[in-house]
């Protein structure tokens, strides 16, 4: 009852209609149409099928429509008449094992499911002061996120890289592992080639079951692909109503934030950061909000970003590292040598595992950290046969268990081997790898140095 008195309320009780006065680019400027922005109206051209479009602005006299096609036989004076003014999507379990485009249709050549319900593509997100706290650990399946970058249920993360590093084969083996009930993968931007390379190939038919995908691919028009991003998460919010933890699989943000920018430069914005209009930063926010926990159930995030030139100062990189909680960066260099997933665990950051790890674990996983970190500074003069065995014990550690910790951090897409298992086997690993008793890496390093690093007595004290 409450959505559908949502829904009468945006009705209009008249009919509004306009006439295309001009196009600029990708946009549309139609005269005499006070429609509301977000509203759905249609353009009646002379030839072929009617185009649909979305207002977007309004300049003066003036409402600027993005189109939700191709704008082929769109001519000056056609007549424009309002469709709707809320935008909605059709939910439901009969969503589940299929494809579907940016508008809840089925594309996938199978006959469309039965969907009695509907929900807002423009919901607010979850109110701050009502999402319970984030306690419980989500499993991906994929060892180095389960063990190094634990993710809790209702956690948003993001997969930074650049292109054809494993981002896809990644999401995909979460998709396949992961511990929620239901996955939302939502392909925005994608090359037409790859949507069904990435759902047979890393989804797989196992995967797809219990997945909606949402598809927008790199040609449709830039509200398309802005649409198909909602969408997929008002879908995802619509499992979690029902008291279902979902996981949202978004690839890529970096494209919403295109075709974002696509149409706010079209709709007049100015251009700011590298060319991105405000309303690109605005919209960022507006959509990962969405995802989290509410008292019924979760949706955890992991949004790939695309970063340009693998620069991760790039201003989407940028902004978007500090909306979510957490940050996973795959390494270029790491792919070239063949280690996927291609995971650079320095690089890398789950704001939330201090939170919800054991004490164990959670040492487990800085010692393995301090012995990447201490190979990694010292890098150069072990390669080139100028480091000293025996001159900074966690180095001498570090070269011994490289192997062994190469070996824990790669695992192949068709192997399941996260949750507890992997977290197992990285407490396994971080005590093989201790410092022999009564060594003080701190003390080895300072002599090795120069300086004097004379230990200091342990003196004990009656409290």
């Amino acid at each position: 009852m409450t959505e559908l008195l949502n829904q009468l309320e945006r009705v209009m009780p008249t009919e509004i209609k306009g006439r295309v006065a001009r196009t600029v680019g990708m946009a549309i400027h139609v005269n005499g149409f006070p429609a509301p922005l977000g509203a759905t109206a249609m353009i009646q051209r002379e030839t072929g099928s009617p185009l649909f479009v979305e207002v977007v602005g309004i300049q003066e006299n003036t409402t600027i429509v993005s189109p939700l096609g191709s704008t082929t036989g769109v001519r000056r004076g056609d007549q424009v008449r309002l469709v709707k003014t809320g935008r909605w999507i059709r939910v439901g379990d009969g969503l589940l094992g299929r494809v579907v485009n940016a508008f809840g249709e089925v594309i996938d050549g199978h006959p469309a499911s039965t969907l009695n319900r509907r929900t807002d593509l423009d919901s607010p997100p979850p109110s701050a002061v009502n999402r319970p706290r984030i306690s419980e650990i989500l499993p991906t399946g994929v060892r180095v996120m389960d063990a190094m970058l634990t993710c809790g249920r209702g956690q948003r993360m993001g997969v930074f890289a650049g292109s054809g590093v494993g981002k896809s084969v990644l999401l995909g083996m979460m998709a396949r592992y992961t511990g929620a009930d239901v996955s939302v993968i939502a392909l925005i931007g994608e090359r037409g080639r790859e949507v069904n390379e990435f759902i047979e190939n890393e989804l797989g038919e196992e995967g797809l079951k219990r997945s909606v995908v949402v598809v927008a691919t790199s040609d449709e028009p830039a509200q398309v692909r802005v649409r198909a991003a909602m969408a997929a998460t008002a879908i995802a919010e619509s499992f979690r109503a029902r008291g279902q933890h979902v996981l949202l699989l978004m690839d890529s943000l970096t494209r919403f934030a295109q075709a974002q920018r696509e149409i706010g430069l079209a709709a007049g914005e100015p251009p700011a950061t590298r060319g991105y209009p405000p309303s690109v930063f605005a919209a960022l926010p507006k959509l990962v909000e969405r995802a989290g926990c509410t008292k019924q159930g979760s949706i955890t995030g992991f949004y790939s970003v695309l970063v340009e030139a693998d620069d991760p100062q790039e201003p989407i990189a940028d902004a978007v590292r500090g909306l979510l909680d957490g940050h996973t960066w795959l390494s270029r260099g790491l792919a070239s040598r063949g280690h996927y997933p291609a995971v650079d665990v320095l690089e890398s950051l789950s704001r939330l595992m201090p939170q919800i790890t054991t004490p164990e674990h959670l040492a487990a996983a800085r010692r393995i950290r301090e012995i990447l970190a201490a190979y990694r500074d010292h890098e150069d003069l072990i390669s080139i046969g100028a480091y000293r065995p025996g001159a900074n014990t966690t180095v001498d550690v570090a070269i011994a268990a490289r192997d062994q910790i190469n070996a824990f951090l790669q695992q192949a897409p068709e192997q399941n081997s996260g949750g507890q298992q992997g977290i197992a086997q990285l407490i396994q690993l971080a005590n093989v790898c201790q410092l022999p008793t009564g060594v003080n890496p701190a003390v080895q390093a300072g002599a090795h140095q120069g300086v004097s690093a004379t230990p200091r007595p342990t003196v004990a004290t009656n409290q």
